[in-house]
């Protein structure tokens, strides 16, 4: 709460703004985060890495992040998995949907 002229206010937490390059695109890093956290937030998994940044037809951005599902000791068998985020233009997700699963360590064939 703050005090200005003799009223009280709640002040809510500001989040930055969106930076963006010379030329109004958005910073990559903060959409890859955005899609990191929100995703984490709504499958309870918490995100591994993120494989590809793409934009999409429709002037938003998909994200493919790998999230951890299943830990497992010895560490090579845990399982992981990639999801595709699809954000809109403002860095708002639209949707998600698991596209792969697979073991820590198996490469792609």
């Amino acid at each position: 709460m703050t005090e200005r002229s003799g009223r009280t206010q709640a002040t809510a937490p500001r989040r930055p703004a969106k930076r963006a390059d010379d030329h109004g695109a958005p910073d990559l890093r903060e959409l890859v985060g955005e899609a990191c956290r929100t995703l984490t937030e709504l499958i309870g998994h918490r995100a591994e890495g993120v494989s590809a940044v793409c934009p999409t037809e429709s002037d938003g951005w998909r994200v493919s992040v790998d999230v951890l599902e299943v830990a497992r000791i010895p560490d090579t068998t845990s399982l992981l998995a990639t999801y595709e985020v699809d954000l809109d233009a403002h860095g708002r997700l639209t949707q998600y949907r698991r596209v792969r699963r697979y073991r820590r360590g198996w490469a792609d064939s």
